[in-house]
């Protein structure tokens, strides 16, 4: 499948769109080194795309392709209705990131992998970007699982992994949404300041919200937090450790899994 080029032109494009929104209607004071950050964060995202490109041989949707010229997955040998399928298998992928977020939080060892996307000191649109390459490669596998598992049709797919690349993007962004409009839009998606208050430097926080497309999971799972104990103008972002400036080059990210970390508060 030759969808690289299309999620790369929509994933710059809302990069640069939403970029420029936080510049003019920031949430949180923007940071001076943001330029830094944005060479950091986006030079994660291109080693882990060239370590996915490189170690795996499917991505996602060619195992789509794959499963769907041999009827293979749950969703096909049931004979569900394409409609009905596409909808499920987008909910199931989603519900899939869902609890893989909240593994990753929940066993020592991932979270030694995720809590690099943590560090992040503030929040931009380029903290979409700041996953360990290790962390790419996992989430790549087990979407991989997911979709030959469902069986889930190549365009469904697609759509889903653009949707999960643009609300990176949105639910990352250091924009100053309207708060009625966001009680509104969040009784559905993940806002940004639903999904600021999981990069909390406080546990009970960054312990929660961790959808990414929908709120419903949250709140039907329990892992809910409407509202953060600062103002989200003022909160503060990251975790108590690996806050020196040393800790925040692209050399330090990468090795920071292998090193041990205090005791979380």
């Amino acid at each position: 499948m030759t969808d690289a080029p299309l999620r790369l032109t929509i994933f710059l494009s809302l990069l640069l769109l939403f970029g420029a929104a936080e510049y003019f209607w920031p949430r949180q004071r923007i940071a001076p080194q943001r330029r830094r950050r944005w060479v950091v964060n986006l030079g994660l995202a291109l080693i882990g795309t060239l370590c996915v490109r490189l170690l795996i041989p499917w991505l996602a949707i060619d195992a789509a392709v794959w499963a769907r010229t041999r009827e293979f997955g749950i969703l096909p040998m049931l004979g569900v209705p394409a409609p009905v399928a596409a909808i499920i298998a987008f909910l199931a992928l989603d519900f899939t990131i869902y609890l893989q977020h909240r593994l990753m939080h929940r066993l020592h060892l991932l979270w030694r992998l995720h809590r690099v996307h943590h560090t992040d000191l503030m929040l931009d649109v380029s903290s979409a970007s700041r996953f360990h390459p290790l962390e790419i490669l996992l989430s790549m596998a087990i979407k991989i699982g997911a979709v030959v598992l469902l069986g889930a049709a190549p365009p469904v797919v697609l759509a889903f992994e653009i949707v999960l690349n643009g609300f990176a993007i949105f639910t990352h962004a250091n924009i100053a949404v309207p708060a009625g409009f966001d009680r509104t839009l969040r009784l559905v998606f993940v806002t940004p300041d639903m999904h600021r208050i999981h990069h909390s430097i406080r546990r009970a926080e960054y312990d929660s919200n961790f959808g990414f497309h929908v709120s419903w999971w949250d709140r039907l799972c329990g892992t809910y937090c409407p509202t953060a104990a600062e103002d989200q103008a003022l909160m503060p972002l990251g975790l108590g450790q690996f806050r020196e400036p040393a800790e925040q080059r692209l050399s330090a990210l990468l090795t920071e899994p292998f090193r041990e970390e205090q005791t979380r508060a």
